[in-house]
């Protein structure tokens, strides 16, 4: 089957509805500019009405921008409709056909494209192979588990060799265990074929574990892109931080820059933090700190004295609720086996480590 990767460009994109009532327009996304490059998968993730099934839609030809353009590949195709775009969607629920088999399910599109029987066979059952249905092109949709026909419909979908795949929250209907290892299948997939795919969920494991970028929406606006890593490890605002991950904040008063680190005072004590989002200055600031930088030790060996409120025993991993003046802090501590675990009312102290850190504007949110 012929690969096919291009690019997908928003140019200032912006989708507004209208509000029947009179009231003022509904603004879905506001003024989006991306560019998705060939073979690439990016994710579009954020909260409940943040935009991004909206932006999927306006990519499908579903919707249509009110402003700005779409390109897919060097094709303007900003008002043409779904059927003149070379692209497939699979949606959260399977939409398959009850009373066809798996085969003739995944052939559909190739029919409606009048190719040839013996070449339907072929590519139908290459499809089937490489999901790990090769063996069940004769049931029924009905006989199948979820995650059975979770595959069906990705088949579906890519068998008409589509230049961009647009999935939009895909596995939601799925328990988690389905969840994993669809994830790994959809990933092996996109990657072996070289399609260039469009992912929406508002689950950030999803998001992290899937993608080549990260497109954080809010409100309708892009937040931030990047990797997975550079979003969670160097996100530029609280509301970044906080929706990909679990973290801690602590305000602080940043009093100067040494040349390596921010000096920032937390209470009484001094924090350096080498790492700093854009727009931090001297003044009011926000520590930010993932669960497995912080170190517990002793009471008054670091930075915030605590006591621990609850321990949560993951395997890997000890989770370690801390009650502080600064409120309740999570520390997660690897390797249980041979790190200390403090009991629960155990009085301890957080320290910090410069370099796993970030320091974050208070403005921005």
């Amino acid at each position: 089957m012929e690969k096919k990767s291009v690019s997908v460009t928003l140019d200032h994109v912006t989708k507004r509805f209208k509000n029947v009532k009179g009231k003022a327009d509904v603004i879905a996304v506001n003024d989006s500019s991306f560019v998705i490059e060939p073979g690439e998968l990016v994710t579009l993730l954020g909260p409940s009405g943040c935009g991004k099934t909206t932006t999927l839609r306006m990519i499908a030809g579903f919707e249509l921008p009110t402003e700005g353009h779409i390109l897919i590949g060097n094709e303007d195709v900003t008002m043409l409709p779904p059927n003149k775009r070379d692209t497939a969607t699979m949606f959260q629920s399977y939409g398959l056909f009850p009373h066809m088999t798996v085969f003739d399910n995944v052939a559909y599109g190739l029919k409606l494209r009048k190719v040839d029987k013996a070449e339907i066979r072929k590519r139908v059952d290459e499809m089937l192979v490489l999901l790990g249905l090769g063996d069940m092109g004769d049931r029924a949709p009905s006989k199948l588990s979820g995650g059975q026909q979770q595959r069906v419909a990705l088949a579906r979908s890519l068998i008409v060799a589509p230049s961009v795949l647009l999935l939009d929250e895909p596995l939601s209907n799925l328990d988690a265990l389905l969840r994993e290892q669809m994830r790994v299948e959809i990933k092996k997939v996109q990657r072996a074929m070289g399609i260039t795919a469009v992912y929406v969920t508002h689950d950030r494991t999803e998001a992290m574990s899937l993608s080549d970028r990260v497109i954080v929406m809010k409100n309708g606006v892009i937040r931030q892109m990047g990797s997975p890593s550079q979003i969670y490890e160097a996100p530029d605002s609280r509301f970044v931080a906080g929706f990909v991950g679990k973290a801690a904040f602590f305000n602080v008063e940043v009093k100067g820059h040494d040349g390596a680190n921010w000096m920032c005072a937390l209470g009484s004590k001094v924090v350096p933090v080498t790492h700093a989002a854009s727009g931090v200055k001297e003044g009011r600031a926000v520590i930010m700190a993932r669960p497995e930088s912080l170190k517990v030790r002793g009471k008054g060996e670091g930075k915030i004295d605590g006591r621990v409120k609850l321990n949560v025993y993951l395997g890997s991993a000890v989770e370690s609720f801390i009650d502080t003046p600064f409120g309740e802090v999570l520390a997660e501590i690897d390797d249980p086996y041979v790190k200390t675990i403090y009991p629960e009312g155990s009085e301890v102290s957080i320290d910090f480590s410069p370099d796993r850190v970030r320091l974050l504007s208070e403005s921005e949110e």
